[in-house]
Order: structure tokens, then C-alpha cells, then sequence
């Protein structure tokens, strides 16, 4: 028992709650604060959809004996390589396949000015197989433990929310400072100029890299407050 509940309902309810607690602190607390928009507030609420949450995070789940850190770092990075490549192929074919497109991944590029509880606005099929499936053989791949699927989820759900945060802390937000699949980097992908760019879901852009869907981009300070994104086609 860990958290008043079974070790297998760990990597169904955990993500969840910290799905709702990170969108909460973006929207909440953070998203008030004009000078790390990247879009301005009258931009967001002009080109964004109402909200809506569809399908969820990966609910596979492996049972698994006990590991030790190494192990569990090992398995991690496995369970990550694997589903950002996994994501990645799905993520570009919904694009290339015209049916796919207009059926269910147009759905959640109605967010043209992302926002951090929309990361999970999407269409149940994407949810099954880009999340679910992808997640449920990251998880047996790497044979990880309830616990450190409950983490790897948690982490995947974590990273979702900043990347639709439409905010950038390039001081103190590591994943901005230091990864180069951030908030900025989905941002693109959500503009009509990126569409066909910057596929990569969770945490590398290597597969954007080597084939060829990388659209390079900067963030820059815009002039009365935020940020804003160019791109090489803006140039």
C-alpha cells in the first residue's frame, strides 16, 4: 500500500492528480503574470477553443520486482527513448495521413495558442494509441515496477502540461533552459508555419533531428511584455 491506496492503482490515479495540480499552477498561479506569456492575453483567448479533456495518461501497468535506483534510472531512460520515438511516428502520421488529420488530431490543434490543462484535449483514438499502447509497451519494455511506472507516467503527464503552458522561464524552468523539446519547441508545431514540424512529443527532439522535421526557432523578449517565438520561415 503506498499513498492509502494498492500499488496497481498508483499509475492510474497519480498521473491524474498531477495532471490537475500542474495545469492549476500554470493557469492558476502563473498564468497572470504577463511577462512570461508567449502570446498576448488578448491573442490566447481570441485563437484558443473552449477546453476540454479527453481520454487521459497511460493506464499499462507492469508488476515488476523490487529495483534499485540504477536500475530504476535505467529503466526510465529506456521507457523514454522508447516512447518518444513511439509518439513521434504516431504524433507525425496523424499529420501526413489526411484522414487521420481531419478525424482526430485536428482536434487538438484547435489549441493554436496552447494553455497547460489543454495538454490532454484530444481525440480518444489519439489517446489509445499515441498514449495508451505507447505507454503500456514503454512500460513492459523496460520492465519497470507499479511504482516506477506511476513516476514515469507522473513525468510524462508533467512534461505535457509545461509544453502547452504558452509560458516561458528561461532562467529558472529547467526543461526550458536546458531541453530543446520545451514549451517553445511545441509552440511551433501548434502555429500553422510548424505544423508540419517539430513532431517530437516528450522529451528529445532527436527524431525531428535526423529526419529532417526540425523547424528552427528562437524566443525573444517582445516589446511591451512576454515573449514571443520566430522561426526560420518568419526570417
Amino acid at each position: 500500500m503506498a499513498l492509502g491506496m494498492s500499488e496497481e492503482l498508483l499509475p492510474v490515479f497519480v498521473p491524474i492528480v498531477v495532471y490537475w495540480v500542474a495545469s492549476g499552477i500554470y493557469h492558476v498561479l502563473l498564468s497572470p503574470k504577463d511577462e512570461h506569456r508567449l502570446f498576448p492575453k488578448g491573442e490566447e483567448e481570441a485563437q484558443t477553443s473552449p477546453p476540454g479533456v479527453t481520454g487521459g495518461e497511460k493506464g499499462a501497468t507492469v508488476d515488476a520486482p523490487s529495483a534499485s535506483l540504477l536500475q530504476v534510472a535505467g529503466q526510465l531512460a529506456v521507457a523514454m527513448l522508447f516512447m518518444d520515438g513511439w509518439e513521434y511516428f504516431w504524433h507525425r502520421w496523424t499529420h501526413e495521413n489526411k484522414f487521420l488529420y481531419k478525424h482526430v488530431h485536428a482536434m487538438h490543434h484547435l489549441l493554436i495558442v496552447p494553455y497547460a490543462y489543454g495538454a490532454q484535449y484530444i481525440h480518444p483514438v489519439d489517446a489509445f494509441f499515441g498514449e495508451i499502447i505507447g505507454g503500456f509497451l514503454s512500460v513492459f519494455i523496460s520492465g519497470m515496477s507499479l511504482r516506477t511506472t506511476a513516476v514515469f507516467f507522473s513525468l510524462l503527464t508533467v512534461k505535457a502540461v509545461d509544453d502547452h503552458c504558452g509560458q516561458w522561464f528561461p532562467h529558472y524552468n529547467p526543461i526550458h533552459r536546458f531541453m530543446t523539446n520545451n514549451t517553445a519547441f511545441h509552440t511551433v508545431h501548434h502555429q500553422h508555419q510548424g505544423m508540419k514540424h517539430n513532431y517530437s512529443v516528450h522529451f528529445l527532439s532527436t527524431w525531428d533531428l535526423i529526419l529532417g522535421t526540425y523547424l528552427p526557432h528562437s524566443v525573444e523578449e517582445r516589446k511591451g511584455g512576454g515573449y514571443q517565438i520566430r522561426t526560420a520561415k518568419d526570417d
